[in-house]
């Protein structure tokens, strides 16, 4: 049997590197692989939790976490496209939407 510890470091390298990711990168697609990579360590927190409890309702919130990654994902792949045809690129230095 696996410690929940290991579980937990894994988790923390995998949050570290979507925040490492997340801040260094300038792809607006690898901005949302690095939150992607954010939410499925908090994923695995809550399942590594859940199973050191014998509680099934971390593995429920991990459900909901899941639905609405992919929601976030369809609706932001949505945006890229609509961005990258706009402006064709997906620099996030590039993206001034806002201002003009």
């Amino acid at each position: 049997m696996v410690p929940t510890a290991y579980y937990l470091v894994l988790a923390a390298m995998l949050f570290s590197l979507g925040i490492a990711g997340f801040l260094i990168k300038r792809n607006v697609i690898s901005v949302f692989i690095s939150i992607e990579l954010m939410l499925n360590a908090v994923n695995l927190t809550f399942v590594a939790f859940a199973h050191m409890w014998d509680r099934i309702s971390g593995q429920i919130f991990v459900f909901f976490v899941m639905v609405v990654a992919a929601a976030e994902a369809a609706v932001g792949l949505a945006i890229v496209i609509a961005i990258f045809r706009a402006r064709r690129s997906l620099n996030v230095d590039d993206i001034d939407l806002m201002k003009s």
